[in-house]
Parts: structure tokens; sequence; C-alpha cells
């Protein structure tokens, strides 16, 4: 086997291997049906049921993602054991560091885009519109990129950022899945505590 055809066999194992897990948050989400309850990218997001369940969906993409990954890390074993090595080599190193990057949530490092705790915060803010402790008294919460603020009153009522919410992205469908494979679905936007007027019409 020449090197150039070992190296064709391990970029195409690497790119299965990249691509599998990921399939689920990078592709499947940005269907219409899955999107007809939200605005079209980068527009902001009201606060609904629809929403929470959305960042609860894609979390469980996330580490659904995790038990994905065993499948071409099992595969790669194998082909590097019986079949052809570059290929299997390919699948085996992309799948383990797909699995190496999600274990190492679990001993301190970041955490991931979407968490229950987030979906947690966007339905306490959502339900604070019914009570007396509410913004203004047409309060209208949405979630832009470096928080949530209401769109009557303009106030800022959560500091959490936007992370990718699987919506089809407005910069293109092969610029978009570059910059959601480069940023793993985190918000590209970090809150600094800047003025509304500047935030408000901020867009990804």
């Amino acid at each position: 086997m020449s090197l150039l055809s070992s190296s064709l066999y391990f970029f195409a194992g690497f790119s299965i291997a990249f691509i599998f897990p990921r399939i689920s948050g990078v592709f499947v989400t940005r269907g219409k049906g899955f999107n007809l309850n939200f605005p079209p990218h980068p527009e902001p997001i009201p606060l609904s049921p629809h929403l929470t369940q959305r960042v609860l969906h894609m979390r469980m993409f996330y580490w659904l993602g995790l038990i994905v990954s065993l499948v071409p890390f099992g595969f790669g074993f194998l082909s590097v054991k019986w079949g052809n090595v570059p290929f299997g080599f390919g699948l085996w190193l992309s799948s383990g560091w797909f699995i190496l990057s999600r274990l190492q949530t679990f001993i301190g490092g970041p955490k991931p885009p979407w968490t229950l705790d987030m979906a947690q915060r966007l339905q306490i803010i959502s339900n604070q519109r019914e009570s007396n402790s509410r913004c203004c008294q047409f309060s209208s919460p949405e979630w832009l990129l470096s928080g949530i603020y209401c769109s009557v009153c303009k106030k800022k009522l959560d500091d959490m950022s936007r992370p990718d919410l699987g919506r089809k992205r407005s910069d293109g469908f092969f610029m978009g899945i570059l910059r959601l494979i480069a940023s793993d679905g985190n918000p590209i936007f970090v809150s600094e505590g800047k003025n509304f007027e500047v935030e408000y019409n901020e867009s990804e």
C-alpha cells in the first residue's frame, strides 16, 4: 500500500468518525420541521416552552454523540486489528479524541453548551412574566447573543449567553457548519456588561 493511498484511507476514516457523532446536532436540527416555532437565525428568540424544550433536545444530542462515537471507535479498533490499518486508525483516533473531549467535562473541564441548569433558568425567567416581580407590565423576554432582555422595557434579565440552538444559520451551509464545528455549539459572544443599546442590535 503506497503512502498516498494510506493517507487517503486515514483521512477517510478520520472524517467519517469526526462527522458521525455530530450528525444529530449539526444536521438534523437544521430542518424546517424542527424550527417552526423559532424566528430565523440570527434574530432573538422569545422565551417559551418551545425554547426550553429545544435546549433540552440540544443537551440530549450533545450526550448522544458520546454514545454514537463508540460505533466508529469499535470499528476502528477492529479494522486496525483485522482490516485496513490506516482507515481503522483514522476512525479510532478521531472518535477517541471526541470521547475524551466529552468526558473531560466530568474532571473539571468546560461545561457543555446546553445544560439542565440553562433550561431551568429559561423557564424561571419565562414564568416571571406572570408574577409580581416581572420587569414591566407587558414583559416580553427574548434571548439575544449576550443575554436575555425584555423587548418592551429593554431591561437585561439574565447574563446567560446564547449558544447555538439548531436553527438554519444565516451565514450559509458550509460556513455555518465550519463555525459550529469550531465552536462545538458554544456561545460566540460573552457578555461583558455593555450597554443594552449596543448589545440589542447584535447579530452572529
